[in-house]
């Protein structure tokens, strides 16, 4: 061993205690390594900073401004409702749907940001259907770590292995070449966790009790508003079709309040407010508050031809997601104080319309909209989701106080999703077909989003998770030093000689072992820097093909079962799920290893070595 291969192992060391203890944090010490690497005269400032041009490093960050904009169009929200529509009362088919909606997101977008999606999607569901959180959280992260097996552009280690093939001077990975192998490790997961998942019920509280914010549930029933709440849709034939708003008088005649309408447009529902001029058609919700009383509603819809869906029995795959509701506090300097609900001209005023009022533990039902508001009154109000942004702009006449958990705010370009879906169709088919390279495809991508309005410039600069960029640029460097002074070689050597005799299988399931065993100290990114190198040049001592191996290592990094801080995503699902750290090795150990044997004996098959 040479001076200098000493002092990078040295410094490698370093890093990985660093890495383990997480102080400093991870792209810290990444920048640290940048800056350390060149003063010991191994690497020029030049090599240790060149892969913040790598391809891959900006390909990734490409694939992170993609991701935001399938966030930013609804896209991940709307496979979650879709999720929860279709899973009805069987959590064997929740859990399932879950798994391959997740794994589906996570392989063309991040599949941290995926999980930071689904952990209150699932947390909703759980409280719903009275289960405990840990039975699915697992289940979330386990398919989006699979989901990094799926494509090559799911996550970065397989971009970091696919560039050090290109850096050999191999061709590289192709799009769907992880595909193969992720799938029936999918099938497994799903298999696994459809029986391990019980085993976590037992070391979670029962009680699920709801925390936080109220739903929109509690909100409805604590203004009263179960009996005056609706949405109505307009049946053939009905007379307020083909009559405007204005024309039809509905708050004055039928004391019908109508607060949003929505229509059936091109793609999907569109909200519309309900101006005087607007024209009511046949198919029609509208989104109402009534004054009459709760028996004669049914009459009044035969009477007008409508059909009654009560607001309370609402899932979010058909809720109105761009209408809100909010709870607001009338301060003592409000110019509200002393006028009635109707004289206070909500609706002209702020676009929102009073639905209830409560006057300390009273709930003022019958001629709330004449009673004159007093200070401390709170009002639920209901109505767009912009029009309640612009109200708490620079207004004094009441105060947030709550707004239901279960009503969410909707994407900022949710009618963008089908120029989403184009953008990405049109990433995939480029990346697949081979016309250009995947960064120019991912670039691409990137203007189309933007130039489609997806995502904002602004949105597209914060959505690149510069730590991880950071730290692989930084983590780069450590390869390259290796190389140079005869590390990789070395490690090639030993991993050749420790199992030189036992044949192929043995050697690809080291391989595998030593990959995620390493990835229990450091991220599967920096995991997969060290180890690509040593793959292929372990297949280049024994004159074989360098596919498998490489495969190995890529299948291997996104294998981070075993610990809550093997990965990001473990992470993320640890305090939701109410884990401890043993339920991890229980359920996570047993399912690496089963891993493995699939992913070597697939490899071995698909892959041949000569």
């Amino acid at each position: 061993m040479t001076l200098n291969l000493a002092i990078v192992l040295g410094l490698l060391a370093l890093a990985v205690a660093m890495f383990a203890l997480g102080r400093p944090r991870a792209d810290a010490v990444a920048a640290l390594v940048l800056l350390v690497l060149p003063l010991t005269g191994i690497l020029t400032v030049q090599e240790t900073v060149a892969g913040f041009g790598d391809p891959s490093v900006l390909l990734i960050a490409a694939l992170f401004v993609i991701g935001e904009g399938l966030v930013r169009t609804g896209i991940a929200r709307s496979m979650g409702d879709w999720l929860v529509a279709s899973a009805g009362g069987s959590g064997t088919r929740l859990l399932v749907l879950l798994m391959l909606i997740v794994a589906t997101l996570g392989s063309v977008m991040s599949s941290t940001g995926v999980v930071a999606i689904f952990v209150p999607v699932v947390l909703r569901i759980c409280a719903r259907l009275h289960l405990p959180p840990g039975q699915l959280m697992m289940p979330l992260s386990v398919a989006a770590l699979i989901s990094g097996m799926m494509t090559l552009v799911a996550t970065a280690p397989n971009l970091v292995v696919h560039s050090a093939l290109l850096h050999a001077g191999y061709t590289g990975f192709g799009f769907f070449s992880m595909t193969p192998f992720g799938l029936p490790v999918l099938a497994l997961g799903i298999l696994y966790m459809l029986v391990a998942h019980r085993w976590l019920s037992s070391a979670i509280p029962e009680d699920n009790k709801p925390t936080g914010r109220p739903t929109l549930s509690d909100m409805v029933r604590d203004y009263g508003l179960t009996d005056r709440a609706y949405r109505l849709q307009i049946g053939p034939g009905s007379p307020l079709a083909g009559h405007s708003l204005a024309a039809l008088r509905l708050r004055a005649r039928y004391g019908l309040n109508v607060i949003a309408i929505e229509r059936h447009g091109r793609f999907g529902t569109d909200l519309l407010d309900p101006a005087a001029e607007t024209v009511l058609i046949s198919g029609d919700r509208l989104l109402v508050s009534m004054t009459i009383p709760a028996p004669e509603v049914p009459g009044l819809c035969r009477q007008l031809v409508l059909h009654n869906l009560p607001l309370v029995d609402l899932d979010p795959a058909s809720r109105p997601q761009s209408i809100g509701m909010v709870e607001v506090l009338i301060t003592p300097a409000s110019e509200l104080v002393g006028k009635t609900v109707l004289g206070a001209g909500f609706r002209s005023r702020h676009g929102l319309t009073v639905v209830g009022l409560r006057r300390g533990s009273e709930i003022v039902s019958d001629g709330f909209l004449e009673r004159k508001l007093q200070a401390g009154d709170t009002l639920l109000l209901v109505g767009p989701w912009k029009e309640m942004r612009r109200s708490q702009r620079g207004r004094r006449d009441f105060v947030l106080l709550n707004q239901p958990e279960d009503l969410e705010e909707p994407p900022p370009a949710a009618g963008r999703a089908p120029q989403a879906l184009l953008s990405l169709a049109v990433v995939v088919v480029l990346m697949v077909s081979g016309i250009v390279s995947n960064l120019q495809a991912a670039l691409l991508g990137c203007a189309m989003m933007v130039g489609l309005r997806c995502i904002d410039l602004d949105s597209a600069y914060r959505s690149v998770h510069w730590q991880s960029i950071v730290l692989i640029v930084g983590m780069l460097p450590f390869s390259v030093a290796l190389q140079k002074t005869g590390g990789v070689a070395l490690a090639a050597d030993a991993l050749v000689d420790l199992v030189q005799d036992a044949g192929p299988l043995v050697l690809l399931a080291t391989l595998f072992a030593v990959t995620s065993i390493t990835g229990l100290f450091i991220s599967n990114t920096a995991t997969a820097v060290l180890m690509a190198p040593v793959a292929i040049a372990t297949a280049q001592e024994l004159g074989v093909s360098p596919y498998p191996f490489a495969m190995i290592v890529a299948l291997a990094a996104s294998a981070a079962f075993m610990t809550p801080v093997s990965s990001p995503v473990n992470t993320l699902v640890l305090g939701p799920g109410r884990y401890r750290f043993g339920d991890f090795v229980k359920v996570g150990v047993p399912f690496t290893v089963l891993t493995m044997v699939v992913s070597v004996l697939m490899v071995s098959w698909m892959m041949p070595l000569r």
